[in-house]
């Protein structure tokens, strides 16, 4: 997936700067720049990531409306799995085998979500734009 410390840190910063490709933005490469981001102490991505994300959706052409682009609820819940994914890390576990760890886990699997939200509440425009707590059960972290 993801060789090397440097390459998820130009990743990452690809997407802050927006001079990533729109190609290169997948799901893995969301959770490589939430990694990076919560191992950088210059850095909050609980604070700092939705602008991030939606500066980055319109430099490549997308929107951030109720219906696609910036998701509030899917961001922060993913900062959590991440920021749990590397708490169990050891303290000198290299960025891409802590990634590689997270995507084989349930949380790397894109429909995860699905288990705490209903599809109803998940994919509103109120968790659009705003923390919408999990209806079906609290998340695991």
């Amino acid at each position: 997936m993801f060789a090397s410390e440097s390459e998820i840190e130009s990743l990452a910063l690809g997407m802050i700067n927006c001079t990533l490709p729109k190609a290169r933005w997948t799901h893995a490469a969301h959770f490589a720049s939430a990694l990076w981001l919560l191992r950088n102490p210059d850095h909050n991505p609980f604070k700092e990531m939705p602008d991030m994300i939606r500066r980055y959706n319109e430099s490549v052409g997308g929107v951030n409306t109720d219906r696609e682009g910036y998701h509030e609820t899917i961001t922060q819940a993913s900062l959590c799995a991440a920021q749990n994914c590397l708490t169990g890390a050891p303290i000198d576990a290299k960025l891409p085998g802590v990634l590689d760890d997270l995507m084989r886990s349930k949380f790397g699997q894109t429909k995860w979500l699905l288990e705490y939200w209903t599809e109803d509440v998940l994919f509103s425009p109120a968790a659009r734009r705003a923390w919408v707590d999990p209806d079906i059960q609290s998340l695991p972290f």
